[in-house]
């Protein structure tokens, strides 16, 4: 599996391009982001809402990788931290994190949020 981040509001999972935040799960299974979750309580969708971050925690995990967006916007929220804190959390600007997710896929179990705009 290879992840690119050409620029804002787009991301490539496989040469397929997605125009919406994705979640990938360590099994390769891409879905979307549920940022509706996060943004009918803080009424924003760049904090990630412990209710938001259950609905990802669905396979085993070593590392969550968290794209924070083209200029880092969004951010996972303390209480979201508290969920998996027995497991290592990247947060990073979503080109890095990107690169990051390339670099480790094959070697560890990784889950991935990647918001692709701001």
């Amino acid at each position: 599996m290879r992840v690119e981040f050409p620029g804002f509001g787009r991301i490539l999972v496989d040469g397929k391009v997605y125009e919406g935040d994705i979640v990938i799960y360590p099994s390769g299974k891409v879905g979307e982001r549920k940022k509706w979750l996060s943004k009918r309580k803080h009424g924003t969708s760049h904090k990630l809402d412990p209710d938001e971050l259950r609905e990802y925690l669905t396979e085993e995990f070593d590392v969550l990788i968290v794209g924070t967006g083209a200029w880092g916007k969004l951010s996972l929220l303390p209480e979201s931290g508290e969920l998996v804190a027995n497991k290592e959390v990247i947060e990073k600007p979503t080109g890095e994190a990107v690169e990051l997710f390339n670099d480790l896929r094959g070697r560890r179990k990784v889950l991935a949020i990647f918001h692709i705009t701001c």
